[in-house]
């Protein structure tokens, strides 16, 4: 059974309830003389596990923590032209500062973490270090905890390591190393604590990610402790997890981005890419014997992302590990944000948010092979036709991409009535692209990963929807277990140990998923050509989940064309209306081409957020970013 966590909260709140501990903040602020000592907290484990359990309410909620929201940095999407709201836009622009400036955020500071309104949890920046001096101050007081078995001893003390390690995690992504936080700091005084280099940072993270490893069960439900909530701890942090994170935090340190910080070098450092490779086997060991996750069937694809009339059932099934806050999630997907990826023509409200042209196209063909770099020319090679362009896809392109042509409303009425408006016209001059310009699909393709592709305002479609961003999941497990193998390990042909997938093995585990055909032998012939594919096959599968941004970032490609530019393609079409509304997929194509809608002018700076001003002034050991 899912893990309700709006169930886990009614169960913390008992606990607080009982132990009349209201929360960690305001335990912490009590004077000398209070009525609960210091000892009576951390005694045994529901009082611990009542203390530990707000850290799972500090988890930031990013796909719906306002009205609306964006997470997608890269060149993956495009929101409506001068919406200066979103950092989404001020990335476009250069402006990293709006990390903390623009309204909709999910990094900027502020929030309180006591309160479970979704408008408080966008709040990565904050509610990281609130998490971590919280662990720390849990982590220092685990020997009071004396009225316990040694496996609740372990299931806190593994919990605490975890988010310690985790919310640091979290922040090196964007802001890079970091002063590792790891004992609890007077709260009344400014410690000057040394800004670390990111390998230094990781290898900090790495001590947390791998205690917790050898504290935490794997299953909850399989503990003595864990059958009190029986049912109700998918979400609490496992073994698994830990290890998974290891390898991510490893994986990102060997990155070229990181590597170079430390060496010049902007290749992989193989030693740490091997460690991220060792410690993804581990997790995937363990996963393939236990079964503990697995990856979904693709008929039940659309699940891994939302759910529409379940009766609030979550997303996600087996295959998500790690996801983003669930504060009022049977709620917060309707108001506003499922509003957001279709045009005013279907939903009249909503800041609008399209796939960029050039994000499509990496969307390859059913084969296994990519597109060609001009997709204006046909390629006898792969079978792509530019008359045809919608031809024998990846069946995820068809899962995840509305084209011209799909029927988007399903009920007659005011909008079915008009065709234009009931099918998706995306061709060049098409309704879609020309009534209500602001808001108009300018890219020429539509989002349906996160949607269903019949939604209007009068359809149902919009309603009961529940929508959880997963930060990990099995199948991102397997990429970067491919892509550490391949280049800790020297070719896509490589293992680690006795584990008996290859690099490639696990990429084509994705694709044979997807109905997907392998990795093509020409790109089989060293590392690099298999990169090539193993950056596309992330950029496929993950496609819109919030990877992109980092991952061109760590790859050193964030400020390199074609990935500075987003796109939009234009064409007309080549046969009656009828044929392409009975078919789109097979619809045929004229004039097919692509234009540049935005360049983003990005420096090298912008591989790395800028501290707040008032940060890096509290002392003289916390450096500012290079450039801001």
């Amino acid at each position: 059974m899912r893990n309700r966590y709006n169930k886990i909260l009614v169960t913390v709140f008992l606990i607080f309830t009982v132990t009349g501990i209201v929360s960690c903040k305001k335990y912490l602020d009590k004077a000398p003389n209070s009525d609960i000592e210091t000892a009576e907290v951390f005694k045994n484990f529901r009082n611990f596990q009542g203390f530990t359990e707000e850290l799972y309410n500090c988890i930031p909620l990013v796909s719906a923590s306002e009205y609306h929201n964006n997470w997608n940095f890269g060149e993956d999407e495009y929101w409506e032209i001068g919406e200066t709201r979103l950092m989404a836009n001020a990335v476009d622009q250069g402006d990293y500062w709006g990390w903390n400036t623009r309204y909709y955020s999910w990094f900027k500071t502020g929030g309180n973490p006591q309160t479970d309104e979704r408008f408080q949890k966008g709040n990565l920046w904050g509610l990281s270090w609130y998490a971590i001096r919280k662990a720390n101050v849990g982590i220092a007081n685990l020997d009071l905890m004396q009225d316990a078995t040694a496996e609740e001893k372990n299931l806190i003390a593994g919990q605490l390591y975890f988010f310690r390690g985790w919310f640091h995690f979290m922040l090196m992504q964007y802001w890079g190393g970091l002063p590792y936080i790891d004992t609890a700091l007077p709260s009344d005084e400014t410690v000057a604590v040394q800004r670390l280099g990111y390998r230094e940072t990781a290898d900090k993270a790495a001590f947390d990610f791998q205690k917790a490893a050898e504290l935490l069960p794997v299953n909850w439900d399989e503990t003595t402790a864990g059958r009190q909530t029986l049912g109700n701890n998918n979400f609490r942090t496992n073994k698994i997890m830990a290890l998974a994170y290891l390898g991510k935090n490893y994986l990102w340190a060997a990155s070229p981005l990181m590597n170079k910080e430390l060496t010049g070098s902007t290749s992989y450092d193989t030693e740490y890419a091997k460690k991220a490779a060792d410690a993804f086997t581990q997790a995937l060991q363990i996963i393939e014997s236990t079964n503990r996750y697995e990856l979904a069937t693709f008929s039940q694809y659309t699940q891994l992302f939302y759910t529409h009339n379940q009766n609030g059932r979550l997303p996600g099934l087996k295959e998500a590990i790690f996801v983003e806050n669930l504060t009022q999630s049977n709620g917060r997907w309707r108001w506003n944000q499922v509003n957001d990826y279709r045009p005013t023509t279907i939903n009249a409200s909503g800041i609008k948010v399209y796939p960029t042209a050039n994000y499509v196209d990496y969307y390859g063909m059913a084969n296994g092979l990519p597109l060609p770099a001009d997709v204006s020319q046909s390629d006898p090679e792969s079978g792509y036709d530019s008359e045809y362009p919608w031809r024998d896809r990846d069946p995820r392109f068809y899962h995840d991409i509305i084209i011209d042509g799909e029927r988007c409303v399903s009920r007659a009425g005011s909008v079915a009535s008009n065709e234009f408006r009931q099918y998706a016209s995306l061709f060049t001059g098409g309704f879609y692209r020309t009534n209500d310009p602001a808001k108009a699909v300018v890219t020429g393709y539509m989002n349906s990963k996160f949607t269903n592709k019949l939604m209007n305002d009068h359809d149902g479609f919009m309603e009961n929807n529940i929508f959880v961003l997963s930060f990990m999941r099995l199948a991102d497990v397997y990429l970067m277990y491919a892509e550490a193998t391949a280049v800790g390990y020297g070719s896509p042909q490589s293992r680690v140990g006795s584990y008996t997938l290859t690099a490639v093995e696990a990429v084509n585990k994705i694709r044979q998923r997807a109905g997907v055909d392998p990795v093509n032998e020409k790109f089989l012939s060293s590392t690099n050509a298999f990169m090539s594919e193993v950056r596309r096959e992330r950029a496929v599968e993950l496609a819109f989940e919030g990877h992109r941004f980092v991952d061109l970032r760590r790859w050193l490609l964030l400020t390199e064309h074609p990935y500075n530019v987003k796109k939009a393609v234009h064409f007309d079409r080549g046969m009656p209306n009828e044929q392409v509304y009975a078919d789109p997929r097979n619809a045929r194509v004229l004039n097919f081409r692509q234009t540049v809608v935005v360049e983003r002018k990005l420096e090298q700076k912008h591989y790395w957020f800028p501290f707040l001003r008032s940060d890096v002034t509290m002392y003289e050991g916390f450096q500012q970013n290079p450039g801001w």
